[in-house]
């Protein structure tokens, strides 16, 4: 396995688990961006999505990869009403101690995929034939967001790990992130909250994202 996208994704998830386990309890059950879930259901769905990895891992292997990191985010119907109802009842259905059960299917994601060569293929729960560094990509993009969903909704400090955020402008902004960053202000977080639909923008901005590469994702 590509040591540094699983690097990358510990380094997020031990910063989310620390998170969840400082929040105040009135926090749990705020309502959050992402209707109708609260920051309960936000962690919940992120216990979820990173769950899957294992059980893909376990699987049999496509034969050749068919979708990129960025093209698993396209607007399709894993974003349609059906999918998204059934997104919705999986993440309140996760319950008990929400940081542990994170720190437990992050260690789990980690014990499966560090034995696993850097050109394993998986297959996804849509389908796709994916780079099992690919996917996990796209867990780490899970990660950061959902981070600063809860956070904001919260009231708490955002966190954001250095190589989780790298990666995921990679994935937003291609080979020259560093300097989409440096031309949208500097901040790491900022770019990720106004490329993602954390942050309302101005006209101005979305032309200046526009401007400096931004591969839009479709999330939920």
């Amino acid at each position: 396995m590509t040591i540094s996208v699983l690097t990358a994704l510990d380094a997020e998830c031990d910063a989310f688990v620390r998170a969840l386990r400082a929040l105040p309890g009135g926090a749990w059950e705020r309502p959050t961006r992402c209707e109708p879930w609260t920051v309960r259901d936000v962690a919940g769905h992120v216990v979820t999505v990173l769950g899957r990895v294992p059980v893909m891992v376990a699987a049999a292997a496509p034969a050749t990869a068919e979708v990129s990191a960025t093209g698993y985010y396209r607007a399709d119907d894993r974003f349609g009403a059906e999918t998204n109802a059934e997104r919705v009842r999986a993440a309140q259905a996760v319950t008990g101690d929400l940081a542990s059960r994170l720190a437990d299917v992050a260690g789990q994601v980690h014990a499966a995929c560090s034995p696993e060569p850097g050109d394993r293929l998986v297959r996804t729960r849509h389908g796709d034939a994916m780079l099992l560094g690919d996917f996990l990509l796209t867990r780490i993009v899970e990660a950061t967001v959902h981070g600063v969903d809860v956070a904001d909704a919260a009231g708490v400090p955002p966190w954001l790990t250095g190589p989780a955020g790298e990666r995921a402008l990679a994935l937003l902004f291609g080979p020259p992130w560093r300097e989409s960053v440096a031309a949208l202000g500097g901040d790491p977080l900022t770019v990720i909250r106004q490329a993602t639909g954390r942050a309302p923008l101005t006209p101005a901005e979305r032309d200046r994202l526009d401007a400096a590469g931004l591969r839009p994702l479709t999330l939920g």
